[in-house]
């Protein structure tokens, strides 16, 4: 019998994002805010229909509110409060393989940095598959707590890249200058969002 599985949506500087865990409390799943509160709380259970929702926050796992408390931070600009996102247990097991060596990588991009497309596929050692790492951040289930945000096209691209999370690349450029602010860098001093 598979594990029991759980969400809860909760508020953040952004807006309601949710987060889906197991009962052995390896996350299956994070979700960015939706257009509201209501629109997060359907798209989580559209991901995890046998997912049981649990409303109320005290009674979640310790774990479970520090991951929380992560994002929140991570989302308010507090980098440095948001680093316990680095510690969490992600169950990735159902990604396929090239997936899951892409996203352990984006994981560990730095707060505030960025690396393009063809830069990922390059340090996993196939330097022609900066497209099939653009599917795999397109397909990230762990965003933000796998800053999908912090990847880019390569400098002098004509391509836009893409950001599947709710408002689109305007969310991510709103991350990344979230991001620039806490680490004290100037919004222009990161790559160019449109690989300009």
């Amino acid at each position: 019998m598979p594990p029991r599985q759980f969400f809860h949506c909760y508020e953040t500087a952004l807006g309601c994002c949710g987060i889906a865990w197991n009962e052995r409390l390896a996350l299956i799943g994070s979700q960015l805010p939706e257009e509201n509160a209501g629109a997060t709380r359907d798209r989580m259970r559209a991901r995890f229909p046998a997912a049981r929702e649990l409303p109320l926050e005290p009674e979640l796992p310790a774990l479970i509110q520090r991951a929380m408390a992560g994002v929140r931070a991570l989302l308010a600009g507090q980098g440095r409060d948001a680093e316990v996102l680095l510690e969490l247990e992600l169950d990735d097991s159902a990604l396929p393989e090239f997936h899951r060596q892409v996203l352990a990588l984006t994981r560990r991009i730095p707060l505030g940095q960025t690396l393009s497309y063809g830069e990922i596929a390059a340090r996993l050692g196939q330097p022609g598959a900066a497209r099939a790492v653009g599917q795999a951040e397109g397909h990230n289930p762990f965003a933000p707590i796998v800053p999908c945000h912090r990847v880019l096209p390569s400098s002098g691209s004509r391509a836009r890249g893409g950001f599947s999370a709710h408002g689109g690349l305007a969310t991510k450029q709103r991350l990344l200058l979230i991001e620039a602010r806490a680490t004290g860098q100037l919004g222009g001093e990161q790559a160019s969002l449109f690989g300009a």
